[in-house]
């Protein structure tokens, strides 16, 4: 990538990170520590990997990016509205009554929001799902599911694994944001995950570890994905929960709490202020 673009990546996630602790505070619920960790890897999908238009959300040939981990949704709205889906000042709705941007996104309130998620472990399946339904109707686009690390407790994230290995979807990448939290600790004291990348390997996956703090490290992942041809790619990408903050960074107990009025003002003034690169600093 050319130093510009990964430049204005990191400048579209430092605003995405801006908007996650405005919107959080007005809400006054909501999750913090992994929509946070997550803005660098959103930054890069929706000013640079999808193929989308955000004036024209229904585009049928458009990129499927599926947020299985519905709670960190603040992080998929502040990236939409920022990319042009809505008018910014509209994340400040988030979980009001009546509005459009619900604590867990709902596919028929926001156009651009492919699926409806909530429960845990639901997104591979319909991610799946998705790309088998696109290979059989010989369309180009290509199908992302996000998931957090967590949610590989959830047995039908295995189920949809292995059918996806097995049909080898290649126009599938799942993405794991391998933060190592979960809402009541730590995830290898709660459930322990590894070895993750050899249990993909195991169902017929092409797996790729990152930091997904590294914009150039994520995409050339991405463009590794996309030039696998007879099975599904996941990449593993090694974030830390609530990057940019450091008080918060990598505390579980940020997990599910917003920020009050006066932590939010001391946070937004370490966003805006810190003048190196939020994101990783090795190439």
């Amino acid at each position: 990538m050319f130093e510009e673009k990964v430049q204005e990546i990191e400048m579209h996630a430092r605003a995405i990170r801006e908007t996650i602790i405005e919107m959080l505070v007005a809400a006054g619920s909501g999750h913090t520590a992994g929509p946070l960790g997550m803005a660098d890897i959103f930054a890069a999908f929706y000013f640079y990997i999808l193929s989308h238009d955000p004036k024209n959300p229904t585009w049928t040939e458009r990129d499927r990016l599926i947020l299985s981990n519905g709670h960190i949704t603040p992080v998929r709205y502040a990236a939409m509205a920022h990319a042009g889906y809505f008018p910014v000042e509209e994340c400040l709705t988030l979980r009001k009554f009546g509005t459009r941007l619900q604590g867990h996104p709902e596919r028929e309130k926001l156009p651009g929001v492919e699926t409806t998620s909530g429960p845990l472990g639901s997104g591979l399946g319909q991610a799946a799902g998705y790309a088998y339904g696109a290979r059989m109707d010989k369309k180009k686009f290509r199908v992302y599911c996000l998931m957090s690390d967590g949610e590989q407790d959830a047995g039908n994230t295995w189920e949809a694994a292995m059918f996806a290995g097995n049909n080898k979807l290649a126009n599938l990448t799942a993405v794991i944001d391998r933060n190592n939290i979960q809402i009541n600790g730590m995830t290898e004291h709660v459930m322990p995950l590894e070895n993750l990348k050899g249990k993909y390997e195991a169902f017929n996956w092409h797996v790729i570890e990152v930091d997904g703090h590294n914009v150039r490290q994520f995409v050339d992942a991405i463009e590794e994905a996309q030039a696998i041809y007879e099975r599904p790619t996941v990449i593993i990408a090694h974030t830390i929960p609530g990057k940019g903050i450091k008080e918060i960074e990598f505390d579980y107990q940020w997990h599910g709490k917003p920020p009050t009025k006066e932590e939010a003002k001391r946070f937004l003034h370490e966003l805006r202020t810190y003048k190196g690169k939020i994101s990783s600093e090795h190439e």
